[in-house]
């Protein structure tokens, strides 16, 4: 809560503050319900470059927010990924801002279909701390793409961030367009009547979020988390699937939706795995305390995370130090990344999300084992599956669900604009990014246009034998 206090300067009440930009919002959205073209381009074009005029100064925030924050982190996978996904929709926006046409049947012959995609209005976009920035550009490169104002509260733990991206964008754009709200809060902001929510967060939080926009009937797109698997097949090459697991694994400390969250390999190669994941983190961080290892986000973080670690070894699980000259530091909040050797089920690192450094490692015997495991619990937001075996792949894909799948590496289905990014179930529901996320933040609209020779007076009442002798037709013709 002091984080908050420090970027709260509004004039008002932050709950008053947002109903009025909601407001203004929608005036905006009546007065100016399709915007061209041009308009939404401009808007794409204006986010791009606060981004690029600013990296140093928003890659300098997000790490005083964590405490530490890999500068490296944050230009690769917030930064360029977002600059990025709004140059994408930027080439394609004109495309896909065309009416669709659909076919007519034969009993509608001269008539005419067609869809268009209008924005639904404003758009809520509730972000998280983990990834401050592509998690709130993101969402505004899809939306504002789609036509629509937006309002975005980011979390209180990205304050610093926050604060940057508040002036900066309040010198670009009109509130009645693009509005970040810094000291409102999650409860009083998703109860607010929008036209869409996108919430990114957890399961918990994703529940709230969902009833309360139930109240004013408000559609939602929600991308939570979960215990995403990762299995490595036999005919793999350990070291090389080591070198990808560990670097998406351990980027951001672990405090990735789409991180991997347990292993499972063949029991004969986990030995293997073991020492390769030694010599690999010993070669790509030789010192944790030189910046370019992230810590955990807060005090209370860390705290469950040390937690999550006592409770496994209690249970009988291994844990292997991969920076050996490192114990956790409470002061610091570095928390060295650990391997968790064949944790049992009753272990809270096997029950719930770990979002941190900790890497929990399984064996298994015949693939239908793993299978059956992931089948039995909530759905993930990722599955990874190390293998060059094309028929193992499909039954591993067509076996299970997941909100996306990374094929030989992990996590960067995420960086693909071209794919729709979501969860199922427990992990979300909705899709954005791309063409996806285009039609998610617009009401497809069917128009259907009447030929101006309809035949259809001849089925108007009172019905008789011409009634009866077309309706006979029409149920016998196959066509």
């Amino acid at each position: 809560m002091a984080q908050t206090a420090q970027i709260t300067a509004f004039p008002t009440e932050p709950r008053n503050e947002a109903q009025r930009i909601l407001q203004l919002q929608r005036q905006a959205y009546l007065e100016n319900p399709y915007p061209s073209y041009e308009q939404r381009r401009d808007n794409l074009l204006k986010l791009e470059r606060i981004l690029v005029d600013n990296q140093e100064a928003i890659a300098q925030a997000i790490s005083k927010d964590f405490g530490n924050r890999a500068i490296e982190e944050s230009k690769m996978l917030e930064l360029f990924l977002s600059i990025d996904g709004f140059r994408y929709c930027r080439k394609r926006l004109k495309k896909w801002m065309k009416p669709q046409r659909r076919g007519v049947s034969i009993w509608f012959a001269g008539a005419s279909n067609k869809v268009l995609a209008q924005p639904k209005g404003v758009v809520g976009v509730v972000a998280p701390w983990n990834y401050p920035l592509f998690l709130v550009m993101g969402p505004l490169a899809s939306a504002l793409a789609a036509g629509n104002r937006c309002m975005v509260k980011m979390a209180a733990n990205s304050a610093n961030l926050c604060e940057l991206m508040h002036k900066l964008i309040q010198e670009k754009f009109h509130e009645n367009t693009l509005a970040l709200l810094p000291g409102v809060r999650g409860s009083e902001f998703t109860t607010l009547p929008f036209d869409h929510v996108i919430f990114t967060g957890s399961a918990e939080t994703g529940r709230t979020v969902m009833k309360a926009a139930a109240e004013n009937l408000t559609p939602v797109t929600l991308e939570l988390g979960g215990k995403s698997p990762t299995i490595i097949a036999d005919d793999f090459d350990v070291e090389l699937a080591a070198s990808r697991i560990l670097f998406t694994k351990f980027m951001n400390a672990g405090q990735t939706c789409v991180a991997p969250d347990y292993l499972y390999i063949p029991a004969a190669k986990k030995e293997a795995f073991v020492t390769a994941a030694k010599k690999i983190m010993a070669k790509r961080y030789p010192q944790l305390d030189n910046g370019q290892f992230t810590t955990v986000i807060d005090d209370s973080s860390y705290a469950r995370l040390i937690d999550t670690m006592d409770d496994a070894r209690n249970k009988g699980a291994t844990l292997v130090n991969l920076a050996p000259a490192f114990e956790p530091n409470a002061a610091t909040r570095l928390l060295p990344p650990h391997l968790v050797l064949d944790a049992p089920d009753n272990a809270t690192i096997m029950q719930e999300e770990i979002f941190g450094p900790l890497f929990p490692v399984r064996t298994y015997t015949q693939i239908d084992e793993v299978l059956g495991y992931i089948n039995n619990r909530d759905r993930p937001l990722g599955l990874y599956l190390f293998s060059n075996d094309k028929r193992l792949t499909d039954k591993v894909v067509k076996n299970t669900i997941s909100g996306g799948v990374s094929i030989n590496d992990c996590s960067f289905h995420v960086a693909q604009h071209d794919i729709p990014f979501g969860g199922v179930g427990a992990s979300g529901m909705g899709h954005y990014h791309g063409h996806e996320g285009f039609i998610e933040f617009s009401k497809m609209r069917p128009i259907f246009s009447q030929f101006r020779f309809s035949a259809l007076p001849l089925l108007y009442p009172p019905y008789g034998k011409v009634f009866k002798a077309l309706y006979s037709l029409m149920i016998k013709l196959k066509l």
